[in-house]
């Protein structure tokens, strides 16, 4: 793995500086370690691996992160990517850091599309702390949708919101289309959507990469619905925002033990948080590399003694967006 600039060791944050772009150096590792795990049908085999690569990774990175929630309250898996942990190279800024080195292991694992390394961060104090709060109900649009969506929007039917997205958009119902990670949970729901005559994206995991296409206007995607991890909806804020879309969430306890937990930490289903709400500022940065072929990345390709990565990277700040192209020698 090649090591960090030396040229950059240090630097603060600045205008002219993307950690996004330096981020993109723990997502391509995250997915080159998960690549090989492709329909294997080992899904903790392939996560350990990103994970292990990913931590590596971002330990050359000359920060001093705090990742703010991991996975593994709703996973009951410890990794070097749990809440609290620390990474970087301890020079730099203090910064809050979002992790996950497979957004749809699942899909790794099943060897099916849309997996995806994705990685964000913020300065020190911007993201919000979901605490004991496991998993949270989402709702995600475009730029053109954005200013139309209110905090009451989330309690509204599912027909509802579909209208209100299809006049925003210029579309009618029949013609947009919902992403909803395949869950029992989600039954209700999709039979909704369906009834109001949308169609439905049906995938069995990668909620980040769901709130990806959501949020960009090129996407095929006009809206994500449903409930998912809280680890996984802080990372999509970041990106929503940097795509100038707009999030809707709010906890959502699937056991009374995350229920009363959530009661003990004074989090209550009632607080409906917007995108400022879960990052805040500007300064947000946020960067995925795809796994297995995906609509925005095209997965870890392998041709000979090389290895091809697609990735993403995005600067609110500045509203840029780069797809990046990487050949990696295999030596």
């Amino acid at each position: 793995m090649a090591e960090f600039p030396p040229e950059l060791q240090g630097e603060k944050l600045t205008p002219t500086h993307h950690p996004g772009l330096d981020l993109i150096r723990a997502t391509e590792a995250a997915a080159l370690a998960a690549g090989r795990w492709m329909g294997l049908a080992d899904r903790e085999g392939a996560d350990h691996a990103a994970q292990d690569a990913m931590f590596a990774a971002i330990n050359l990175l000359p920060m001093r992160g705090h990742i703010v929630c991991g996975e593994e309250g709703r996973v009951g898996i410890h990794s070097p990517l749990d809440s609290g942990c620390t990474v970087g190279t301890g020079d730099g800024p203090e910064l809050d850091v979002e992790l996950n080195a497979i957004d749809g292991a699942s899909l790794v694992a099943q060897g099916l599309p849309g997996a995806v390394a994705v990685a964000a961060l913020a300065p020190k104090g911007s993201m919000w702390h979901p605490g004991p709060s496991i998993y949270i109900h989402k709702l995600v649009v475009d730029r053109t949708v954005a200013a139309a969506l209110t905090p009451e929007t989330l309690d509204a039917p599912p027909a509802w919101i579909l209208a209100l997205v299809a006049r925003q958009k210029g579309k009618d119902i029949r013609d947009l289309t919902v992403f909803i990670v395949d869950r029992p949970r989600h039954a209700g729901l999709i039979a909704e959507v369906r009834k109001a005559g949308a169609r439905v994206f049906l995938r069995t995991g990668g909620d980040v990469g769901g709130s990806l296409l959501a949020a960009d206007p090129s996407a095929p995607i006009d809206v994500l619905m449903g409930i998912g991890g809280a680890a996984e909806g802080l990372i999509s804020a970041c990106a929503v925002k940097a795509l100038g879309g707009a999030m809707l969430a709010r906890i959502a306890p699937q056991s009374e033990q995350e229920k009363t937990a959530c009661a003990d930490a004074g989090l209550t289903d009632r607080t409906i948080l917007t995108c400022e709400d879960m990052v805040k500022g500007n300064e947000v940065y946020f960067a995925a590399t795809g796994v297995t072929d995906g609509v925005l990345l095209d997965g870890v390709g392998y041709h000979g003694n090389t290895v091809e990565t697609h990735s993403l990277a995005l600067r609110m700040e500045t509203g840029t967006r780069r797809i990046i192209n990487t050949e990696h020698t295999i030596r």
